[in-house]
């Protein structure tokens, strides 16, 4: 692709911040999202940003899959998977705008659910999981094809389930590794992955590890309270970006 300077310096940038969320600050993926968006038409830029995400994954795997909570895993994957085919059929029938509108309200509501639910615990956990996984997991289906937006309805639903911060890294990274890797025939069916797109990817994967070595650094000096607050103000801020 051809970018000039101020392009490539914000392409390294999105790539950092892929390594940084998948490995320390989660929250971050609107933000990535956006810096590509902003350098190249935003439905080509889900064709370049997935193998990113996907190496960030295989990096926080790597580091965190000892925590992972396979039941949430397992209960999130099948309705993830769901949603990521309504998506694939979606393309080209919502415009960006919409999709975007759609979503930032879905996050927001949610948000604030969980907000008034941590204010007040009423449903146990298990109890809670088993009718906000299928809700979650379509949208984040749905939202990932579409968007690489995923991340902001995995903040709420962790979340949700009070997960500790390392058990959450864990159980974050094999999910978005394995429905990131689902993805891949669908976004090659729709032309977005491309040996071009491959090629920036190559040129790239060395800030996504330099990201993913600065997301474990940041990780280990935030409490469990902090990192909470930070995932979900991140999440609303993302949530107000899809709305403009």
């Amino acid at each position: 692709m051809n970018f000039n300077a101020w392009e490539w310096v914000l392409a390294a940038l999105g790539a950092l911040l892929v390594g940084v969320a998948k490995t320390g600050i989660t929250g971050l993926s609107l933000l990535f999202v956006a810096v590509f968006a902003a350098i190249m038409p935003a439905r080509r830029s889900t064709g370049v940003v997935l193998p990113l995400l996907i190496l960030g994954d295989v990096v926080a795997v790597l580091l965190y899959r000892r925590h992972a909570h396979w039941g949430h895993v397992w209960r999130l994957l099948p309705w993830a998977a769901a949603g990521v085919v309504a998506g694939y059929l979606a393309m080209g029938r919502m415009n960006d705008r919409q999709t975007g509108f759609a979503i930032g309200a879905i996050v927001v509501a949610l948000t604030f659910l969980h907000l008034a639910r941590r204010a007040r615990p009423g449903l146990p956990q298990e109890e809670r999981a088993r009718w906000f996984a299928p809700l979650i997991g379509i949208l984040a289906g749905f939202t990932t094809i579409v968007s690489n937006a995923a991340g902001p309805l995995m903040v709420i639903y962790l979340l949700a389930m009070r997960l500790p911060k390392m058990e959450y890294m864990g159980t974050g990274a094999v999910f978005f590794l394995l429905l990131n890797l689902f993805k891949i025939p669908f976004m090659v069916a729709l032309g977005l992955i491309t040996h071009g797109s491959l090629a920036l990817n190559l040129a790239l994967a060395p800030a996504v590890i330099a990201g993913t070595v600065a997301g474990r650094w940041l990780l280990g000096r935030i409490n469990q309270r902090m990192f909470e607050n930070i995932a979900l103000t991140l999440t609303l801020v993302a949530a107000a970006r899809m709305f403009l």
